[in-house]
């Protein structure tokens, strides 16, 4: 590739500015971890319902799903720095006031807070790395770094949580975001760059009101049936939300400054990456919950204990997002992403040789070797939505990333979850001891952690037998739920090999020169033909 016209490459500046992007997307697979460590803790102290309990929990996914579109876009006109401020700001202040709440309902909207300023700062940071880094090369390391710290995050997470919550009250782990949050007040201003969309229209309010009326009850749909199964409340919420969806996008189709500018779908790479991040994200986050709940109930494991054999996954997971943006450099994405997902393919073969009574060892294997391949499509998939949007749009490409992994995971405990939980009600109901009571019977048949607790009451055979009948209709129903990931996720890696097989290695020209697009279909919105921009794709035409 020709110096002239090249990217500038970035200097320590930009560097520094990554290391003080890198707190906010700690915190936010961070704040997960740590809050389902301090559940039991802050529930008995503010006396929460089981209600309230659910409400505390969800309220901040609720309010990151619904808000993430609108912060993106918000971003690229006010200002992404600026949004990204005001949003650590109003973070820093919502940890307060969850820390040091006084009840439930201020626990709750102190959570909807974290919420919505949590939506502010992974399209916020993610579109400020596209803006630091225009050298190819250099930001899809930056990207891979980026990731990597939401596995970071997942892996400190528990152990600090832990430790704090061994030493100090439930309130401490929201502490931790407080000087995270104000060492980036203090250095944002200094090492971030502001960008603005220059001639950004004004922000279309019915557009913003029409998406939180799509995205929150479909949210709430899809956790409330993976809680509840199919009632009518949930489906008729998630239903609501798709209805109230399509209004969303004909009114974008309409307007001159769209909230979401639908013209980005036009690009094949970019579609085909939000495709397979929801998938992936839909179908390893079910797995995961399934491996946690095996480890806990299936083999006996400490919550602790439990976190650990998740550890070796983590540790392969940011080695992978590491390493995947310098072997793009050689191979082309299309091959990286599809082999990367037929290693976590075989991964998922081997967690299907885990039995009842065959411990642990399969699943830590497995799971590791999912981290391991799961890797380039983290890294590279994030990466070629933020390099496939032209320069303005950066920040909406970002939120598309996150709002497709918040819906992927939702999703994906709702329809294969729930097809795992169908299975492992439907064998348990029929292997049940005849003479176990009726109360612990109707624990056994709502879940495998409910027939562990309800064999602490019994004495003998009966106990052994109800346990063993639990374990493994658990067992079957979590081996449907991988066995179905295998078939869509080998799909998946095929999509990926075919539509992406024309994206050149990283920092490449794509084929007939900067106006030539793999996968271009005329509908794709028009970008500067810039080689800072062809980040691990051709630019956008």
């Amino acid at each position: 590739m020709s110096t002239t016209g090249a990217p500038p490459r970035a200097g320590r500046k930009q560097w520094l500015g990554l290391a003080v992007l890198a707190l906010p997307t700690l915190l936010v697979s961070f704040d997960v971890f740590a809050m389902l460590l301090a559940l039991p803790q802050l529930s008995a102290d503010l006396g929460a319902s089981s209600t309230q309990q659910l409400w505390i929990m969800d309220m901040y996914g609720f309010m990151v799903g619904g808000f993430l579109v609108t912060m993106g876009t918000l971003g690229d006109r006010i200002g992404r720095r600026k949004l990204l401020l005001i949003g650590a700001a109003v973070f820093g202040a919502a940890s307060l006031m969850a820390a040091f709440s006084t009840s439930p309902e201020m626990l709750i909207a102190a959570r909807a807070l974290l919420g919505i300023s949590g939506a502010t700062l992974a399209p916020s940071t993610l579109a400020l790395i596209s803006n630091m880094f225009r050298d190819p090369k250099q930001m899809s390391m930056a990207i891979g770094i980026w990731a990597g710290c939401f596995s970071i995050g997942a892996i400190v997470g528990p152990i600090a949580g832990g430790a704090m919550l061994s030493t100090f009250w439930w309130g401490s782990v929201f502490l931790l975001g407080v000087p995270a949050m104000a060492l980036l007040l203090l250095l944002g201003p200094v090492v971030l760059p502001e960008y603005k969309a220059p001639q950004a229209g004004r922000l279309d309010l019915p557009s913003v009101a029409l998406s939180l009326a799509a995205v929150l009850p479909f949210i709430y749909g899809l956790k409330t049936v993976a809680k509840e199964g199919w009632e009518p409340l949930p489906t008729g919420a998630a239903v609501l939300g798709l209805l109230l969806g399509a209004v969303f996008v004909r009114r974008q189709r309409r307007l001159a400054s769209p909230l979401l500018d639908l013209r980005l779908f036009g690009n094949a790479p970019l579609s085909a990456a939000l495709v397979s991040m929801l998938f992936y994200s839909a179908l390893t986050g079910t797995t995961m919950l399934f491996i946690t709940q095996y480890f806990q109930s299936v083999d006996s494991m400490s919550p602790l204990a439990a976190g650990l054999g998740l550890l070796p996954g983590m540790a392969a997971s940011i080695l992978s997002i590491t390493v995947s943006p310098m072997l793009a450099r050689r191979i082309r994405p299309a091959f990286l992403i599809a082999g990367g997902l037929a290693l976590v393919v075989a991964g998922f073969v081997v967690l299907l040789r885990a039995e009842a009574d065959s411990g642990t060892a399969y699943l830590v294997v497995g799971w590791a070797l999912n981290g391991l391949g799961g890797g380039p499509l983290m890294a590279l998939g994030t990466n070629l939505v933020v390099g496939s949007a032209p320069p303005e749009r950066a920040g909406s490409a970002a939120s598309l990333s996150q709002t497709s992994n918040e819906f992927g995971y939702g999703l994906g405990i709702a329809v294969v979850g729930t097809v795992g939980t169908a299975i492992y009600r439907d064998r348990v109901s029929g292997a049940l001891p005849a003479d176990l009571p009726a109360a612990a019977a109707e624990a056994a048949r709502e879940s495998v952690a409910g027939a562990v607790s309800a064999s602490s009451g019994l004495t003998g055979p009966l106990a052994t037998d109800l346990l063993a009948a639990a374990r493994e209709a658990f067992t079957a129903g979590m081996l449907t739920v991988v066995g179905i990931s295998v078939v869509l996720l080998a799909a998946v890696a095929l999509l990926v090999a075919v539509v992406l097989r024309h994206v050149p290695v990283l920092g490449a020209p794509a084929a007939g020169g900067p106006d030539a697009d793999a996968g271009q279909d005329g509908n794709g919105p028009q970008a500067p033909a810039e080689s800072g921009r062809a980040v691990a794709a051709a630019p956008a035409g």
